[in-house]
């Protein structure tokens, strides 16, 4: 019994989950969106006395800051107290590819060492790509009225064309990233 529970869950029963919660902030009248709270933490922290951005009851917004604790949670939960130590299932043509770009570990280790390992941290291109990286994520989330998240799950459920259209840009910029300027970084 205990490993069907540690095992991935389908979609068939993890997507149904996700359209469950998302009813329930709908039908009390709540948007999910997770860039949202990178701005209530900002005006809870006093932004909103020098830029009027930040300027509204961050106070409403408190049941959104707690589902970022139980995302961060229950992903660290799951890693380690609910996991087989398997690595994913990764296409062969995949693994061969990220062996290419010098991931050695692509398909044996859940988080390979070349991506993830503490060295990287001392790479100044890696730094620089971090700071690039996040800098491109906020002005686009920003830029686009919030993340993927918030348009992909709240915002096509609610039917909305600008939801919709920052959807379609997402995928294309990631696919735009994976294929062209990707292989140059690594």
């Amino acid at each position: 019994m205990l490993e069907l529970i540690l095992k991935p869950w389908p979609w068939y029963i993890s997507g149904p989950m996700i359209s469950l919660v998302l009813l329930l902030l709908l039908w009390s009248g709540k948007t999910f969106g997770m860039s949202a709270n990178l701005r209530t933490m900002c005006a809870a922290m006093g932004a909103g006395k020098r830029y009027d951005f930040f300027d509204f009851n961050w106070k409403d917004q408190i049941w959104n800051l707690l589902v970022v604790v139980g995302a961060i949670g229950g992903g660290f939960i799951a890693a380690q107290y609910l996991s087989l130590g398997t690595t994913m299932d990764l296409n062969p043509q995949t693994i061969t590819q990220l062996q290419q770009y010098g991931i050695q570990d692509a398909g044996t280790a859940f988080m390979p060492e070349a991506l993830f390992g503490s060295d990287n941290w001392n790479d100044p291109k890696v730094l620089g790509l971090l700071i690039v990286g996040g800098f491109f994520v906020g002005f686009g989330t920003r830029y686009a009225g919030g993340c993927t998240s918030g348009h992909a799950i709240t915002g096509l459920s609610n039917l909305q064309l600008p939801s919709l259209i920052a959807v379609v840009g997402f995928f294309i910029g990631g696919l735009f990233i994976n294929h062209l300027i990707l292989p140059l970084l690594l």
